[in-house]
């Protein structure tokens, strides 16, 4: 029979998972890291682990999607913060590279290639993926909506916009080209314009 836990006791148990799980993305990625490894270090029996997660790919999801909930806040702070009367392209532009360096820079959305992605994008349920799509429209809207932006440009174009260019700096290594960063604000730039016209 298993083991009942206290609401506290639950609590801890998941926070400790995707604690182990973010520090395992960074030093094995998706693919290396088992759900024995995860057990072992949450020192909780294998079981228990199911109680929470139907799987480790939807406990590596729910890690990815709390970072990525994270740097939209600040994205969205930013751009609220902006005196919209002032507002250039080039100073939108640059709160995007702000955005986008940052996020190149955390460990765990450096260590999840594109085999990494496909994988987790293979084994995670299609409601699970279509509903964070769903959260990627959501967040242009809100963007739209502190940007005062017109309402009839299609905030679907923008948000698959918005990830394409996101996919893309996780391929950065693999591009190793020395123009990368005034592309990727050439790119964005053209972006804020799109935007702001």
């Amino acid at each position: 029979m298993p083991k009942r836990y206290s609401d506290e006791e639950k609590a801890y148990i998941v926070r400790r998972l995707k604690e182990e799980a973010a520090k395992c993305l960074d030093q094995y990625g998706i693919r290396r890291t088992t759900v024995d490894e995860l057990v072992g270090r949450v020192k909780i029996p294998k079981g228990t682990f199911y109680l929470f997660f139907p799987s480790k790919e939807l406990l590596f999801f729910q890690v990815i999607l709390e970072l990525h909930h994270k740097l939209e806040t600040q994205l969205l702070d930013t751009v609220s913060g902006l005196n919209r009367e002032r507002l250039t392209p080039e100073a939108l532009a640059d709160v995007f590279f702000q955005f986008f360096k940052t996020a190149e820079k955390m460990p765990i959305l450096k260590m999840i290639h594109s085999d990494e992605v496909e994988l987790l994008a293979r084994r995670l349920p299609r409601d699970v993926l279509e509903e964070h799509l769903n959260q990627d429209h959501s967040i242009v809207e809100r963007l739209f909506s502190a940007l005062a932006v017109d309402s009839d440009k299609d905030t679907a174009v923008y948000s698959a916009a918005f990830r394409e260019l996101f996919f893309a700096t996780l391929h950065k290594e693999e591009l190793e080209d020395k123009h990368y960063d005034e592309a990727l604000k050439l790119l964005l730039r053209g972006l804020a314009i799109q935007l702001l016209q």
